[in-house]
């Protein structure tokens, strides 16, 4: 279970890492063609997102790296999965329905969640 969850952990963590940070730097004119949604979204609200995405992706790996307040890893995971219900709700609610990348990030959040548990 161990390899289980730094493989689903290392690959979220890359994921929101990037994912994040792309929304930390770039403009709404760059972010457009990647996620029409950000049109409607304020960019305050844009930033941070991608500050909970980054900060999210630390805590999926270095709380059980340094043995410092390993409860923040499955906390963290827990948080993808809310993070996920709600932007399948946006891109739902938008009349969206390419929501796979959202469905698939779900169930990796949740058996991430799932196997930090069982490493407490």
């Amino acid at each position: 279970m161990n390899v289980a969850f730094w493989i689903t952990a290392g690959l979220l963590a890359l994921f929101y890492l990037y994912a994040g940070g792309v929304k930390l730097v770039r403009s709404r004119e760059e972010l457009r063609p990647m996620m029409a949604w950000v049109d409607s979204t304020p960019m305050t609200a844009v930033r941070a997102i991608g500050a909970v995405e980054v900060l999210g992706a630390a805590g999926l790996v270095l709380p059980p790296l340094t043995g410092i307040a390993p409860w923040l890893s499955p906390a963290a995971a827990g948080g993808f999965v809310l993070l996920q219900i709600g932007a399948t709700v946006v891109h739902l609610a938008r009349g969206d329905r390419r929501i796979a990348l959202n469905l698939t990030l779900l169930l990796a959040a949740a058996v991430t969640t799932w196997l930090a548990t069982a490493r407490l």
